[in-house]
């Protein structure tokens, strides 16, 4: 299967670019792959989502050589097996606020020795076509990236252990979610709530690893036509 474009540019000390979809498209999964970007990334926590999808998905993010991305939609291994069976690289997990969290998405995320993941779909053997199952296993863990979201206090007093888990490098934020569970719903720019992302910000880079912004940049698909929108009418006659 493709390589995972969004590592590669992170061991070349480069960023990855991508389109962020709340919705499926072909099209704009298309558009991505003419651009020449390097990802197309799917929420699956709070967009509408089958397998099906995602394996349509998956499926024309490879005819592209794009990276598929996906947020998933909670911890529940089954779920998290399922979206990495139909061929998720690079997989954003909500709401991880302890290092035993974190410990079992290693188990549920990776081949032995790594973790204990469940062998597997056909797309991921290629039908059978994979012969050396050992090699196969081995590069699916090299190709995968698992991105614990941040987004409560919580999870913030307890960075530093989460940081401990070996096979995390990327972490992402939530400051919406973060700012709820400070008491401060609907004001992720309150000052405490800045204060807490940037100490954690400075903590994940003292640990050797990254915010996911300083590895991948996307273009948020139904954000980009609404600023059109507002874009053309503010400039009606």
């Amino acid at each position: 299967m493709p390589n995972n474009r969004i590592l590669e540019k992170k061991m070349a000390g480069k960023k990855a670019f991508g389109l962020a979809l709340s919705f499926y498209s072909d099209e704009l999964i298309e558009l991505a792959g003419v651009m020449g970007l390097d990802f197309v990334s799917y929420d699956g926590q709070h967009g509408p989502i089958t397998p099906e999808t995602i394996d349509r998905f998956c499926r024309m993010c490879d005819g592209w050589n794009l990276t598929p991305s996906m947020r998933v939609p909670d911890q529940i291994p089954s779920n998290i097996l399922n979206y990495l069976d139909r061929g998720i690289k690079a997989i954003t997990i909500p709401n991880v606020e302890t290092k035993e969290q974190a410990q079992k998405l290693i188990e549920h995320c990776y081949f032995a020795p790594e973790g204990l993941r469940s062998y597997t779909s056909k797309r991921v053997t290629r039908f059978g076509t994979e012969k050396d199952l050992s090699r196969m296993m081995a590069q699916a863990n090299e190709d995968l990236m698992i991105i614990p979201q941040i987004e409560s206090i919580t999870a913030y007093q307890n960075l530093d252990e989460i940081l401990d888990v070996e096979g995390i490098e990327v972490l992402a934020g939530g400051p919406n979610d973060l700012a709820q569970s400070m008491g401060f719903p609907g004001r992720p720019d309150h000052p405490d709530c800045l204060k807490v992302t940037a100490q954690g910000r400075v903590k994940i880079t003292n640990a050797g690893k990254y915010r996911d912004d300083e590895v991948m940049v996307s273009i948020d698909a139904t954000i980009a036509v609404k600023e059109s929108i507002e874009n053309m009418l503010s400039n009606r006659q």
